[in-house]
C-alpha cells in the first residue's frame, strides 16, 4: 500500500507492507539506482518507509521480503522488468 501526500514539485510517499508472514522488508526503486533500503517496523508489525520524490515522473520499485522474495505492490499495478520479474509502477503527477 502506498500513501501519497503531494506538495507541489515534491511528494511524500509512504510505502507500507502488511504483517502477513514478513520477518524483514527492503524497498528498492529507480529513484536511488535500485539500492536496497531497510523498511522500519511499526508497533502493529507492518513495515513502512517514507521517501520524498519529485512529482511529474513515474518510478518503478519493488520490495524484497524475508531477504529473498521480490514482490510488487498490487494496488499500483505491475510492469515487467528487463530481468523477467514484475516491478511496481508509481506515477506521481
Amino acid at each position: 500500500m502506498v500513501k501519497i501526500t503531494n506538495k507541489g514539485k515534491k511528494a511524500w510517499v509512504t510505502f507500507t507492507l502488511p504483517l502477513d508472514g514478513i520477518e524483514s522488508a527492503n524497498l528498492s526503486g529507480a529513484w536511488n539506482d535500485w539500492k536496497s533500503e531497510p523498511m522500519k517496523r511499526k508497533k502493529s508489525g507492518e513495515f513502512y518507509l517514507t521517501k520524498v520524490l519529485a512529482t511529474g515522473d513515474s518510478y518503478e520499485f519493488g520490495y524484497t521480503v524475508n531477504e529473498k522474495e521480490w514482490i510488487c505492490d498490487d494496488t499500483l499495478g505491475c510492469v515487467i522488468s528487463p530481468y523477467g520479474s514484475d516491478n511496481s509502477l508509481l506515477e506521481l503527477s
